[in-house]
């Protein structure tokens, strides 16, 4: 499997090196030789990192993310080029299929006296965005602890006068597993400090497979604190359902490691169960339930039959919930009197634009709710972008998020 890679990589290779050698015809021989050496250097070199992957895998697993996008991003790269290189490879044959069925030259072929040639244009168009393309993606590699802090109001006509002015500081999908830089996460969470908020939730995902990936960043989120408490759930990744286990009590016994460990955070976390919070002589509901989606490839472990009983008379109800499809699926047609739900789960993809005047990321053909608020009714449900990352250790445009939000 490997090998069949590094060949359609070689030929990917060879392809694009028609283009180098298209655009530097004029050069002087030395700038040829260099340019030359430099790109058969650098293609080389990412295809000995394609076969050493699995050892980089087990070695040096901090660094295999980036290894990983570096590679796979220069190749994704080179295959934007590619397309241009078709594009005008199949303008060019048009041209002389043209020319040989005419006795008249085929227009536009050659070079004008206005300016360079097509081809040459062509060229360097899909060297420029695939060059764009890769320099986004090193970028990104440095928002991954770029934190955002975002903060909203919220009006509820039913929200207890006690509890007006309520701040809520929101935090998902930590992945702990991912992390690198344990000073930069603690900037993060002193950012959540600053906001001296009254109750911390926390909506999924502590880490990317197992309970052991927390302890170095346990001490950091034990900082955690809040006047009404700091409150949990669970994620898709925190049931270790995507690693292997020798035997199914070493899966369970991860899962009850990483309950007992937000415990000894000082969290508590909410498996299908309610809590009531008190301010001032009133009360409201706050429901967490474990992973619940609509999504077929993800779990359903979420029991709202489990969850919300005995909240019916509370005036206000907060619902945690990893997977902000369960909004859609079930929570708007069987439970219309929770007014707000805190999810997290897409990362916005951490690949995205948020722009004044335009919000988009791939993710939203998968998911109707990817980021930020959301409103149906009297019901409002918030997505938030993750603290963490997964994967591509990096952001573009979708910076991670500390969620600030103020009940009024």
């Amino acid at each position: 499997m490997v090998w069949i890679v590094v060949i359609i990589a070689l030929l990917i290779d060879l392809y694009v090196f028609q283009a180098a050698k298209a655009i530097t015809s004029g050069s002087s021989p030395r700038w040829r030789t260099i340019i030359y050496n430099s790109y058969w250097g650098c293609s080389i070199l990412a295809l000995i990192i394609l076969c050493l992957m699995p050892f980089i895998r087990k070695y040096f697993a901090g660094l295999q993310g980036y290894v990983f996008f570096g590679v796979l991003g220069l190749y994704f790269a080179k295959l934007l080029v590619c397309v241009f290189l078709l594009i005008d490879d199949a303008r060019r044959l048009i041209q002389w299929v043209a020319g040989r069925l005419s006795v008249h030259p085929a227009p536009g072929a050659g070079i004008s006296s206005e300016g360079i040639s097509r081809s040459v244009f062509l060229t360097w168009l899909g060297i420029g965005v695939g060059a764009g393309l890769y320099s986004t993606l090193l970028y990104g590699f440095s928002n991954k602890y770029n934190y955002r802090v975002r903060r909203l109001t919220l009006a509820f006509d039913n929200l207890p006068a006690s509890f007006k002015g309520l701040k809520i500081v929101q935090l998902s999908d930590i992945h702990s597993g991912s992390f690198t830089d344990k000073a930069a996460v603690s900037r993060g969470v002193d950012k959540v400090l600053a906001e001296k908020p009254d109750l911390i939730l926390f909506t999924g995902d502590l880490v990317n497979d197992m309970a052991v990936e927390m302890t170095d960043y346990k001490d950091i989120f034990a900082r955690l604190k809040a006047p009404l408490g700091v409150f949990s759930t669970l994620g898709n990744h925190d049931y270790g359902d995507y690693v292997w286990w020798e035997t199914p009590e070493q899966k369970k016994n991860n899962l009850s490691d990483l309950m007992e460990l937000q415990r000894e955070m000082g969290w508590r976390l909410l498996m299908n169960e309610h809590v009531i919070l008190d301010r001032g002589g009133e009360q409201i509901a706050l429901i967490g339930i474990e992973n619940w989606s609509a999504k077929a490839r993800f779990p359903k472990y979420g029991k709202m039959n489990d969850a919300y009983p005995g909240t019916e008379k509370s005036p206000f109800k907060i619902l945690m919930s990893h997977d902000p499809s369960h909004w859609d699926a079930e929570v708007r047609s069987k439970y219309p009197d929770i007014d707000l739900t805190l999810s997290g789960h897409t990362h916005g993809m951490q690949f995205g634009l948020e722009l004044p005047w335009l919000k988009w990321s791939p993710v939203q053909y998968i998911y109707k709710e990817w980021a930020g608020l959301y409103e149906e009714g009297r019901q409002k449900l918030y997505v938030n972008r993750g603290f963490g990352f997964i994967g591509y250790p990096g952001r573009i445009g979708v910076l991670p998020e500390i969620t600030v939000i103020q009940l009024t």
